[in-house]
């Protein structure tokens, strides 16, 4: 991308910079603005306030500390503004510099997203997950992940008997990370309206099923996991696990100590995109560390969810279809009952229909 006579160019046509105009580009130019003035587009649905996923073809770029950083997903490069512009055109560092500077003035075509102006939370992560209350029947949580996500009651209690759900605030989700010793990290968050992750946690895994496992299905979120625990009718001697989106090096150690059991078979049951295929090559690898057999099993849509809701969505249209055929076999008497009656007005002429000619 040139600069052209954009503003800015004058500090772009220094051959060198100091250290204090570096930073000063450094606070005044958001990854975002690079991103989109590259041809890059927000996946709204993929992003949180402190993660904002941005996609071009099959290739990703996470932006994070308010818009100061960045990091692939699916390889191992990150940094900050000049770093992103020399991984997106192969620049120098000098080239890189003159890049951004041309975007001093360049504002985002969507509001940018502000941090919250309150400040990190003075109770500790335990305490604050133990101040909410698990989901309960015809909460705004249950209702969530019922109505809108068609997860079943049945799952949903299997997740609340095991710890694993709060309610979070406005109707949100919290889906607990525990370490290796059960104690609660951080959780995921997850919302009609809210996507995030608990601040100041840890991602591990969310876990959900069987203690005595033989079977591990890893998923990239909670929701995923008790999708994939729906479609499956939790499986017995399978736990369903959630990275919650990411791959920290907690993520990876915690996988690797689940696999090292005797007779465990690792699930990749990531999402049917890049990021998925990348996070299924790494857990075969961890399944051939271990010398543990490995599967792919990747969803016939984008994510587990999605599988569920269209199941759910196709069962519910062929059950008012077989209601419709029903009523139309119905006689026509017992299809009127008066107010608040389970019986027709009429009783139905049931003697046999007179013969013609008889």
């Amino acid at each position: 991308m040139k600069c052209g006579k954009e503003k800015g160019g004058r500090a772009a046509a220094k051959s060198k910079m100091n250290r204090e105009e570096i930073e000063a580009l450094r606070a005044k130019v958001s990854c975002e603005v690079l991103l989109e003035r590259n041809g890059w587009e927000v996946d709204v649905k993929e992003s949180s306030r402190r993660a904002i996923k941005y996609r071009r073809g099959g290739r990703i770029v996470i932006v994070t500390h308010e818009g100061r950083g960045w990091f692939d997903p699916l390889g191992d490069d990150k940094g900050d503004i000049f770093g992103l512009a020399m991984f997106l055109d192969g620049l120098s560092f000098l080239s890189a510099t003159r890049e951004v500077a041309c975007l001093v003035d360049f504002r985002l075509s969507r509001p940018e997203w502000k941090p919250s102006s309150t400040s990190t939370p003075a109770a500790s992560l335990d305490e604050r997950w133990q101040c909410r209350r698990p989901p309960r029947p015809g909460s705004r949580v249950w209702r969530y992940l019922c109505e809108v996500r068609s997860i079943p009651g049945g799952v949903i209690r299997r997740a609340v008997s095991d710890g694993a759900l709060r309610e979070g605030p406005f109707g949100s989700m919290w889906a607990a990370h525990v370490d290796d010793g059960g104690r609660v990290v951080g959780w995921e968050e997850r919302g009609p309206d809210w996507r995030g992750f608990a601040t100041g946690g840890l991602k591990v895994l969310f876990r959900l099923g069987a203690d005595d496992f033989s079977r591990l299905c890893v998923t990239e979120a909670a929701i995923d996991a008790m999708s994939l625990a729906a479609l499956e009718n939790l499986r017995d001697g399978t736990l369903y696990l959630s990275t919650g989106g990411g791959w920290s090096p907690a993520t990876g150690k915690a996988l690797a100590a689940l696999a090292a059991r005797p007779g465990t078979q690792l699930v990749a049951a990531t999402d049917a995109n890049p990021q998925g295929e990348v996070y299924a090559d790494r857990l075969r690898s961890i399944a051939e560390k271990a010398g543990r057999d490995w599967l792919r099993l990747a969803p016939p849509a984008d994510d587990w969810n999605e599988v569920l809701q269209n199941r759910t969505k196709k069962k519910d249209k062929e059950g008012k279809a077989e209601g419709v055929r029903r009523a139309a076999c119905v006689p026509a008497a017992s299809r009127v009952a008066s107010p608040g009656q389970g019986r027709p007005l009429t009783r139905p002429d049931t003697r046999p229909a007179a013969r013609k000619g008889s």
